[in-house]
């Protein structure tokens, strides 16, 4: 019966003109950075340059795209990089090679994100390289 009301509500919800909009986006959003989900809307954590040269962001991957030029297709990368908690932020097409793949998983980028930067490893390495004990990696060496 629970569930019942609750579909009824969320369905009268969705029938608002501007409200279903907001509610179906937060809703995405809220199973895509939930733990009990098992499959999520962010498929990694990327680092992309953002938004000076020199100054990095975290981000989501969110999907790939390609673009089709006269000469040659470019593999982008959706990224999203949250603004304000997860919940506001901006979609950038990156393209693949220029994004850095660290070694951590949504979960530890969403603490990283939520916490402020207070949660953030001493120590970032790409996926492809896994650091030696003590050996730090500038992430300008990264790339």
């Amino acid at each position: 019966m629970g569930a019942t009301v609750f579909w009824l509500g969320e369905w009268f919800i969705k029938k608002m003109p501007f409200v279903r909009h907001i509610y179906s986006a937060s809703k995405q959003i809220s199973s895509a950075i939930s733990p009990d989900q098992n499959t999520t809307a962010f498929k990694e954590v990327a680092i992309i340059r953002h938004p000076r040269v020199g100054e990095y962001a975290f981000g989501f991957i969110t999907s790939t795209v390609t673009l089709q030029k006269d000469d040659e297709d470019e593999e982008l990368c959706s990224v999203f990089v949250p603004t304000n908690h997860l919940y506001i932020g901006d979609i950038l097409l990156v393209n693949s090679k220029e994004i850095i793949r660290p070694n951590l998983s949504i979960r530890e980028g969403i603490e990283i994100i939520v916490s402020g930067g207070m949660t953030m490893p001493q120590v970032i390495s790409p996926m492809e390289r896994v650091a030696r004990q003590n050996e730090r990696i500038p992430l300008n060496k990264i790339i």
